[in-house]
């Protein structure tokens, strides 16, 4: 999730007009997009597998501490405390920041090809990795925490988390495990109009659980199998309706710029960001701050500064800011962290692919897609669609993919072109085996039981 910065004075916000024109402004000519990949990973003890806390020698702030110690990480403060990381000013724009449960996650910088991104994430992966070893602490590329419960998972002490950890429980069953215990691989990729970003969000919400299906990887909870393929993914099902979900609207006349902002107008708030602190407004709408209505802050009026942190409290499927984020993937290693962007930016970036993805979308219901959604936790590429299974769609969709990255042609020094990060997700729609079906597969057979043996073969 994000994290807060005191910056210069931010606009009051005058109109819904200037809502809208703030996401339009992402707008940008191809030649300036770029792919910004985020991922979360699990953290545990190496000696006991339990997991880390936020202070001691071998807790999360000791592990910021070292990053900034031996790779020049600048620390982000939160009063007393280390919450994130940032690059010195002239260097890549890139975070390391913490998830509610201390799952660690990199925000990478907007890159331009695939081979930028994977050497991206093999650099972050070898600096956790070289401190981890020293302090005896492992990274583990799963979509939900195998053995722990909530209660013994570790909470760190982000503000923001606070008030979020108070509502959560009020608006859906799902919401603490979410926080605490999911980890996931995010894609951030841009538009160049409104119509181009209409036609992506469409295609990427419509084939999101085909990427939650691929990257199904979190079949144990508590040490046990939990029945289900993508734990992550089920959580997220009763997690706070209002801003979750498949976004139906989407696919109706009239969809653009104004009619997302009209959503996020009425989805409830959590916070308002004032002089260092989070001043709780959960259940509020947005529409009530714009008119000076919020009971904590009356008469005050937004800024954008407000907007932006309002819009990375939506969690739908596909989540737009000034960019689309895919939301749909469980956590997972090195391969798989380069593989989720392979797959949307070969159906995104390139408009032959993206033609073939939009045909290959365009007649389903919504009722359809509200399906897949509900069905691919548990059923991952099995899921019945219409007279088949949804691996024959998953199928057809990495085939465009992988046509759009032929299209990009974007080579590194070896002359391989970015193909070659989508080889996970082709192996795993050729087989029709996600990695949680080979982790049940483990435990059921060499594991003998044991789901602790995924912390050494799953970890970074």
């Amino acid at each position: 999730m994000s994290t807060r910065q005191d910056g210069a004075p931010s606009p009051v916000v005058r109109s819904r007009a200037d809502l809208v024109d703030w996401i339009a402004a992402g707008c940008k000519p191809a030649d300036q997009w770029r792919i910004g990949t985020e991922h979360e990973k699990i953290v545990f003890h190496t000696d006991d597998l339990s997991p880390v806390p936020y202070e001691g020698p071998r807790g999360i702030r000791a592990i910021l501490e070292a990053l900034a110690v031996r790779y020049g990480w600048l620390p982000i403060m939160e009063g007393e405390n280390i919450i994130a990381l940032k690059r010195p000013d002239g260097e890549p724009v890139a975070t390391v920041s913490l998830e509610p449960g201390g799952q660690f996650e990199l925000s990478g910088a907007p890159l331009e090809t695939l081979h930028e991104v994977a050497d991206e994430t093999q650099q972050h992966l070898d600096q956790v990795s070289a401190i981890g070893k020293d302090l005896g602490v492992g990274f583990l590329g799963l979509g939900f925490s195998p053995t722990w419960t909530r209660e013994e998972t570790p909470r760190m002490p982000k503000r923001r988390y606070a008030v979020m950890t108070r509502y959560m429980p009020q608006v859906g069953k799902g919401g603490l495990d979410m926080m605490y215990r999911t980890a996931t691989i995010q894609v951030n990729l841009d538009f160049g109009s409104e119509a181009d970003m209409v036609k992506k969000l469409r295609v990427s919400l419509a084939l999101q659980p085909i990427a939650t299906a691929i990257f199904a990887a979190s079949p144990f909870t508590e040490g046990k199998p939990n029945g289900f393929l993508s734990m992550r993914s089920e959580v997220w099902r009763d997690t706070d309706k209002r801003r979750t979900g498949m976004l139906p609207f989407v696919f109706e006349e009239g969809m653009g710029f104004e009619r997302y902002a009209e959503y996020a107008l009425d989805v409830p708030m959590y916070f308002v960001y004032r002089d260092g602190e989070y001043i709780d407004v959960a259940g509020a709408s947005f529409r009530d701050f714009l008119e000076g209505k919020l009971a904590a802050l009356p008469g005050e009026r937004p800024t954008i500064d407000d907007w932006s942190d309002h819009l990375t409290t939506l969690f739908p499927e596909v989540r737009m800011k000034r960019f689309l984020e895919m939301r749909g993937a469980d956590g997972g290693r090195w391969r798989r962290i380069c593989a989720l962007p392979a797959f949307w930016v070969g159906l995104l970036y390139d408009q032959t692919a993206l033609d073939a993805a939009w045909s290959l979308v365009k007649d389903w219901t919504a009722e359809e897609r509200q399906a897949l959604r509900d069905g691919v936790p548990r059923l991952a590429l099995k899921t019945p669609f219409r007279n088949g299974k949804l691996l024959e769609i998953a199928r057809e969709a990495v085939a465009i993919s992988r046509g759009g990255l032929a299209a990009r042609a974007r080579k590194n020094a070896r002359g391989q072109d970015e193909r070659e990060y989508l080889a996970p997700v082709e192996e795993i729609v050729a087989s029709g085996r996600t990695i949680a079906e080979q982790l049940l597969e483990a435990y059921h057979g060499p594991w003998k039981g044991d789901v602790r043996r995924v912390f050494g073969e799953y970890a970074f």
